[in-house]
Protein backbone atom coordinates (compact mmCIF):
# COMPACT_ATOMS: atom_id res chain seq x y z
CA UNK A 1 0.00 0.00 0.00
CA UNK A 2 2.83 2.47 1.14
CA UNK A 3 4.26 1.98 -2.76
CA UNK A 4 0.56 2.84 -3.87
CA UNK A 5 0.29 5.70 -2.12
CA UNK A 6 4.13 6.83 -3.55
CA UNK A 7 2.68 6.17 -7.25
CA UNK A 8 -0.09 8.64 -6.56
CA UNK A 9 1.80 11.11 -4.65
CA UNK A 10 4.85 10.93 -8.42
CA UNK A 11 1.29 11.00 -10.47
CA UNK A 12 -0.38 13.98 -8.81
CA UNK A 13 3.03 16.17 -8.79
CA UNK A 14 3.61 15.22 -12.49
CA UNK A 15 -0.21 15.84 -13.09
CA UNK A 16 -0.12 19.33 -11.47
CA UNK A 17 3.05 20.28 -12.74
CA UNK A 18 1.88 19.64 -16.29
CA UNK A 19 -1.26 21.46 -16.26
CA UNK A 20 -0.12 24.42 -14.23
CA UNK A 21 2.62 24.79 -17.87
CA UNK A 22 -0.58 24.57 -19.59
CA UNK A 23 -2.31 26.83 -17.70
CA UNK A 24 0.66 29.72 -17.75
CA UNK A 25 0.53 28.91 -21.64
CA UNK A 26 -3.04 29.42 -22.00
CA UNK A 27 -3.22 32.37 -20.53
CA UNK A 28 0.20 33.74 -22.37
CA UNK A 29 -1.86 32.74 -25.42
CA UNK A 30 -5.37 34.10 -24.51
CA UNK A 31 -3.59 37.28 -22.93
CA UNK A 32 -0.99 37.84 -25.73
CA UNK A 33 -2.10 37.00 -29.14
CA UNK A 34 -5.52 36.14 -30.93
CA UNK A 35 -6.72 32.58 -29.21
CA UNK A 36 -8.38 29.59 -30.93
CA UNK A 37 -11.90 28.75 -29.63
CA UNK A 38 -11.13 25.94 -28.27
CA UNK A 39 -7.89 27.44 -26.50
CA UNK A 40 -10.47 29.07 -23.98
CA UNK A 41 -12.28 25.45 -23.71
CA UNK A 42 -8.83 23.73 -23.00
CA UNK A 43 -7.84 26.44 -20.67
CA UNK A 44 -10.47 25.92 -18.91
CA UNK A 45 -10.44 22.34 -19.05
CA UNK A 46 -6.51 22.30 -17.14
CA UNK A 47 -7.85 24.37 -14.26
CA UNK A 48 -10.74 22.41 -13.57
CA UNK A 49 -8.23 19.46 -13.39
CA UNK A 50 -5.76 20.95 -11.58
CA UNK A 51 -8.61 21.12 -9.04
CA UNK A 52 -9.66 17.23 -9.86
CA UNK A 53 -6.01 16.81 -8.21
CA UNK A 54 -6.37 19.27 -4.78
CA UNK A 55 -9.74 17.90 -3.87
CA UNK A 56 -9.56 14.00 -5.23
CA UNK A 57 -8.61 12.31 -2.54
CA UNK A 58 -6.26 12.08 0.41
CA UNK A 59 -3.11 13.91 -1.82
CA UNK A 60 -3.24 17.34 -1.27
CA UNK A 61 -6.12 19.46 -0.21
CA UNK A 62 -6.99 16.91 2.57
CA UNK A 63 -3.54 16.98 4.02
CA UNK A 64 -3.14 20.67 4.45
CA UNK A 65 -6.38 20.54 6.03
CA UNK A 66 -5.29 18.46 8.72
CA UNK A 67 -3.03 21.67 9.86
CA UNK A 68 -6.66 23.79 10.05
CA UNK A 69 -9.01 24.22 12.69
CA UNK A 70 -12.26 23.76 10.91
CA UNK A 71 -14.56 20.88 11.69
CA UNK A 72 -13.44 17.56 9.92
CA UNK A 73 -17.44 17.12 8.77
CA UNK A 74 -17.49 20.19 6.43
CA UNK A 75 -14.21 19.34 5.24
CA UNK A 76 -15.18 16.38 3.80
CA UNK A 77 -18.36 18.11 2.31
CA UNK A 78 -16.36 20.37 1.11
CA UNK A 79 -13.57 18.45 -0.93
CA UNK A 80 -16.14 16.02 -1.54
CA UNK A 81 -18.70 18.37 -3.43
CA UNK A 82 -16.22 19.88 -5.40
CA UNK A 83 -14.18 17.18 -6.55
CA UNK A 84 -17.62 15.84 -7.93
CA UNK A 85 -18.31 18.99 -9.42
CA UNK A 86 -15.14 18.71 -10.92
CA UNK A 87 -15.57 15.69 -12.18
CA UNK A 88 -18.74 16.24 -13.92
CA UNK A 89 -17.17 19.84 -15.48
CA UNK A 90 -14.04 17.34 -16.52
CA UNK A 91 -16.20 15.27 -18.81
CA UNK A 92 -18.42 18.74 -19.98
CA UNK A 93 -15.92 20.08 -20.98
CA UNK A 94 -14.22 17.08 -22.90
CA UNK A 95 -17.40 17.01 -24.96
CA UNK A 96 -17.68 20.21 -25.34
CA UNK A 97 -14.26 20.13 -26.59
CA UNK A 98 -14.94 17.30 -29.14
CA UNK A 99 -18.16 18.69 -30.46
CA UNK A 100 -16.65 22.46 -30.99
CA UNK A 101 -13.68 20.54 -33.24
CA UNK A 102 -16.36 18.76 -35.07
CA UNK A 103 -17.83 21.76 -36.41
CA UNK A 104 -14.94 22.96 -37.09
CA UNK A 105 -13.53 21.15 -39.55
CA UNK A 106 -17.00 19.97 -41.15
CA UNK A 107 -16.86 21.20 -44.78
CA UNK A 108 -19.16 24.33 -45.48
CA UNK A 109 -21.17 22.22 -47.74
CA UNK A 110 -22.88 20.18 -44.53
CA UNK A 111 -25.65 21.35 -42.02
CA UNK A 112 -22.86 22.05 -38.94
CA UNK A 113 -21.09 24.57 -41.03
CA UNK A 114 -23.78 26.94 -40.22
CA UNK A 115 -23.08 26.65 -36.61
CA UNK A 116 -19.63 27.68 -36.67
CA UNK A 117 -19.56 30.77 -35.79
CA UNK A 118 -22.93 30.26 -33.20
CA UNK A 119 -20.55 28.03 -31.68
CA UNK A 120 -18.38 31.15 -31.06
CA UNK A 121 -20.50 33.32 -30.04
CA UNK A 122 -22.25 31.12 -27.21
CA UNK A 123 -19.39 29.67 -26.01
CA UNK A 124 -19.55 32.04 -22.73
CA UNK A 125 -23.01 30.81 -22.16
CA UNK A 126 -21.79 26.99 -22.89
CA UNK A 127 -19.41 27.47 -19.76
CA UNK A 128 -22.13 29.19 -17.82
CA UNK A 129 -24.92 26.39 -18.08
CA UNK A 130 -21.92 23.84 -17.79
CA UNK A 131 -21.07 25.47 -14.25
CA UNK A 132 -24.74 26.05 -13.46
CA UNK A 133 -25.35 22.53 -13.86
CA UNK A 134 -22.44 20.43 -12.45
CA UNK A 135 -23.07 23.10 -8.67
CA UNK A 136 -26.42 22.15 -8.81
CA UNK A 137 -26.38 18.66 -9.52
CA UNK A 138 -23.59 17.46 -7.38
CA UNK A 139 -25.11 19.09 -4.22
CA UNK A 140 -27.10 16.21 -3.60
CA UNK A 141 -24.44 14.28 -2.15
CA UNK A 142 -23.19 16.85 0.29
CA UNK A 143 -25.78 15.21 2.46
CA UNK A 144 -24.58 11.95 2.26
CA UNK A 145 -20.85 12.69 3.29
CA UNK A 146 -19.47 12.82 6.43
CA UNK A 147 -16.43 12.55 8.29
CA UNK A 148 -15.06 8.79 9.16
CA UNK A 149 -16.24 7.55 12.15
CA UNK A 150 -16.49 3.74 13.03
CA UNK A 151 -17.74 1.94 9.40
CA UNK A 152 -18.58 -1.18 11.55
CA UNK A 153 -21.15 0.52 13.78
CA UNK A 154 -22.50 2.89 11.54
CA UNK A 155 -22.44 0.71 8.17
CA UNK A 156 -20.56 3.90 6.21
CA UNK A 157 -18.38 3.00 3.44
CA UNK A 158 -14.98 4.67 3.34
CA UNK A 159 -14.35 7.26 0.64
CA UNK A 160 -11.06 8.50 1.37
CA UNK A 161 -8.69 8.51 4.57
CA UNK A 162 -10.87 11.02 6.63
CA UNK A 163 -14.00 10.95 4.49
CA UNK A 164 -16.90 8.21 4.42
CA UNK A 165 -20.59 7.84 2.62
CA UNK A 166 -23.17 7.82 5.05
CA UNK A 167 -26.06 5.44 4.83
CA UNK A 168 -28.85 5.93 2.43
CA UNK A 169 -32.29 4.67 1.14
CA UNK A 170 -31.77 2.02 -1.84
CA UNK A 171 -34.20 4.06 -3.49
CA UNK A 172 -32.24 7.25 -3.37
CA UNK A 173 -29.19 5.59 -3.83
CA UNK A 174 -30.64 3.64 -6.92
CA UNK A 175 -32.25 7.48 -8.59
CA UNK A 176 -28.71 9.29 -7.81
CA UNK A 177 -27.13 5.97 -9.81
CA UNK A 178 -29.45 6.30 -12.50
CA UNK A 179 -29.21 9.80 -13.10
CA UNK A 180 -25.72 10.45 -12.80
CA UNK A 181 -25.08 6.74 -15.22
CA UNK A 182 -27.89 8.93 -17.69
CA UNK A 183 -25.75 12.14 -17.45
CA UNK A 184 -22.01 10.84 -18.41
CA UNK A 185 -23.43 7.94 -20.83
CA UNK A 186 -25.48 10.44 -22.51
CA UNK A 187 -22.23 12.55 -22.50
CA UNK A 188 -19.43 9.74 -23.44
CA UNK A 189 -22.22 8.79 -26.56
CA UNK A 190 -21.91 12.62 -27.81
CA UNK A 191 -18.09 12.81 -27.58
CA UNK A 192 -18.48 8.84 -29.40
CA UNK A 193 -20.54 10.26 -32.05
CA UNK A 194 -18.22 13.40 -32.89
CA UNK A 195 -15.81 11.52 -32.65
CA UNK A 196 -16.37 8.95 -35.31
CA UNK A 197 -17.74 12.13 -37.63
CA UNK A 198 -14.03 13.24 -37.10
CA UNK A 199 -12.26 10.19 -38.16
CA UNK A 200 -14.54 9.94 -41.20
CA UNK A 201 -13.72 13.78 -42.14
CA UNK A 202 -9.86 13.36 -41.33
CA UNK A 203 -10.39 9.93 -44.05
CA UNK A 204 -12.32 11.68 -46.46
CA UNK A 205 -9.41 14.17 -46.22
CA UNK A 206 -6.99 12.43 -46.51
CA UNK A 207 -8.18 10.55 -49.89
CA UNK A 208 -8.28 13.63 -51.20
CA UNK A 209 -5.04 14.35 -50.65
CA UNK A 210 -3.56 10.98 -52.04
CA UNK A 211 -4.07 12.90 -55.68
CA UNK A 212 -1.97 15.60 -55.01
CA UNK A 213 0.67 14.72 -53.03
CA UNK A 214 2.96 11.89 -52.28
CA UNK A 215 1.97 10.73 -48.80
CA UNK A 216 5.38 10.73 -47.53
CA UNK A 217 5.75 14.21 -48.26
CA UNK A 218 2.58 15.54 -46.62
CA UNK A 219 2.70 17.79 -43.34
CA UNK A 220 -0.41 17.70 -40.94
CA UNK A 221 -2.38 21.07 -41.27
CA UNK A 222 -3.03 22.51 -37.63
CA UNK A 223 -6.93 21.57 -38.05
CA UNK A 224 -5.32 17.81 -38.70
CA UNK A 225 -3.01 18.05 -35.00
CA UNK A 226 -5.88 19.85 -33.20
CA UNK A 227 -8.31 16.82 -34.14
CA UNK A 228 -6.10 14.44 -33.15
CA UNK A 229 -5.17 15.31 -30.46
CA UNK A 230 -9.07 15.73 -29.37
CA UNK A 231 -9.28 12.10 -30.55
CA UNK A 232 -6.37 11.14 -28.75
CA UNK A 233 -8.23 12.70 -25.13
CA UNK A 234 -11.59 11.61 -26.14
CA UNK A 235 -10.67 7.56 -26.80
CA UNK A 236 -8.52 8.04 -23.64
CA UNK A 237 -10.73 9.92 -21.02
CA UNK A 238 -13.63 7.09 -22.20
CA UNK A 239 -11.42 4.20 -21.50
CA UNK A 240 -10.56 5.60 -18.25
CA UNK A 241 -14.07 6.63 -17.17
CA UNK A 242 -15.71 3.21 -17.81
CA UNK A 243 -12.94 1.34 -15.78
CA UNK A 244 -14.02 4.30 -13.20
CA UNK A 245 -17.59 3.82 -13.29
CA UNK A 246 -17.34 -0.50 -13.31
CA UNK A 247 -15.26 0.38 -9.95
CA UNK A 248 -17.29 3.14 -8.70
CA UNK A 249 -20.66 1.18 -9.41
CA UNK A 250 -19.61 -2.13 -8.27
CA UNK A 251 -18.35 -0.46 -4.97
CA UNK A 252 -21.76 1.68 -4.69
CA UNK A 253 -23.91 -1.44 -5.07
CA UNK A 254 -22.36 -3.78 -2.44
CA UNK A 255 -21.50 -1.37 -0.21
CA UNK A 256 -17.75 -1.64 0.21
CA UNK A 257 -14.57 -0.35 -0.91
CA UNK A 258 -11.42 -2.57 -0.23
CA UNK A 259 -8.21 -0.09 0.20
CA UNK A 260 -6.53 -1.38 -2.78
CA UNK A 261 -9.08 -0.99 -5.01
CA UNK A 262 -10.14 2.69 -3.28
CA UNK A 263 -6.12 3.35 -4.08
CA UNK A 264 -6.41 2.16 -8.14
CA UNK A 265 -9.75 4.00 -8.24
CA UNK A 266 -7.57 7.24 -7.35
CA UNK A 267 -5.12 6.08 -9.84
CA UNK A 268 -7.81 5.79 -12.82
CA UNK A 269 -9.23 9.08 -12.14
CA UNK A 270 -5.94 10.83 -11.91
CA UNK A 271 -4.52 9.34 -15.03
CA UNK A 272 -6.86 10.98 -17.54
CA UNK A 273 -5.80 14.75 -16.19
CA UNK A 274 -2.29 13.46 -15.86
CA UNK A 275 -1.84 12.49 -19.65
CA UNK A 276 -4.29 15.31 -20.98
CA UNK A 277 -1.37 18.09 -20.65
CA UNK A 278 1.00 15.73 -21.82
CA UNK A 279 -0.96 14.97 -25.24
CA UNK A 280 -1.73 18.58 -25.72
CA UNK A 281 2.37 19.98 -25.41
CA UNK A 282 3.16 17.30 -27.64
CA UNK A 283 0.92 18.05 -30.71
CA UNK A 284 0.71 21.42 -30.26
CA UNK A 285 3.04 23.36 -32.64
CA UNK A 286 3.04 26.31 -30.50
CA UNK A 287 4.22 25.06 -27.57
CA UNK A 288 6.88 22.84 -28.92
CA UNK A 289 7.65 26.13 -30.79
CA UNK A 290 8.16 28.61 -27.67
CA UNK A 291 10.07 25.82 -25.79
CA UNK A 292 12.35 25.88 -28.43
CA UNK A 293 12.37 29.43 -28.88
CA UNK A 294 13.11 29.95 -24.44
CA UNK A 295 15.99 27.12 -24.99
CA UNK A 296 17.47 28.65 -27.66
CA UNK A 297 17.67 32.25 -25.83
CA UNK A 298 18.42 30.49 -22.73
CA UNK A 299 21.52 28.67 -24.24
CA UNK A 300 22.58 32.49 -25.62
CA UNK A 301 21.98 34.01 -22.61
CA UNK A 302 24.19 31.34 -20.53
CA UNK A 303 27.29 31.75 -23.61
CA UNK A 304 26.90 35.48 -22.68
CA UNK A 305 27.30 35.20 -19.42
CA UNK A 306 30.16 32.65 -20.08
CA UNK A 307 32.16 34.88 -22.64
CA UNK A 308 31.84 37.78 -20.36
CA UNK A 309 32.93 36.07 -16.91
CA UNK A 310 36.16 34.83 -19.05
CA UNK A 311 36.64 37.83 -20.58
CA UNK A 312 36.60 39.79 -16.98
CA UNK A 313 39.01 36.87 -15.85
CA UNK A 314 41.35 36.98 -18.21
CA UNK A 315 41.83 40.38 -19.30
Amino acid sequence: MFSLKNVLYFQSGLGVLANMFLVCFYIYIILGSRPKPTDLISCQLTLVHIMMFLTGGDVWLTDLFESLNIENNFKCKATFYISRVMRGLSICTTCLLSVFQAVTISPNTTFLAKYKQKLKNYMIYAFLCMWSFNLSFSSNRIFFVGAYTNVSETKQMKATKYCSLLPMNNIIRGVILTVTTSRDVFLVGVMLTTSTYMVIILSRHQRQCKHLHSISHMRASPEKRATQTILLLVVFFVVMYWVDFIISTTSLLLWRYDPVILTLQKFVMNAYPTITPLIQVSFDNRIIIMLKNIRSKTTIYIFKNMFFYFSYNIF
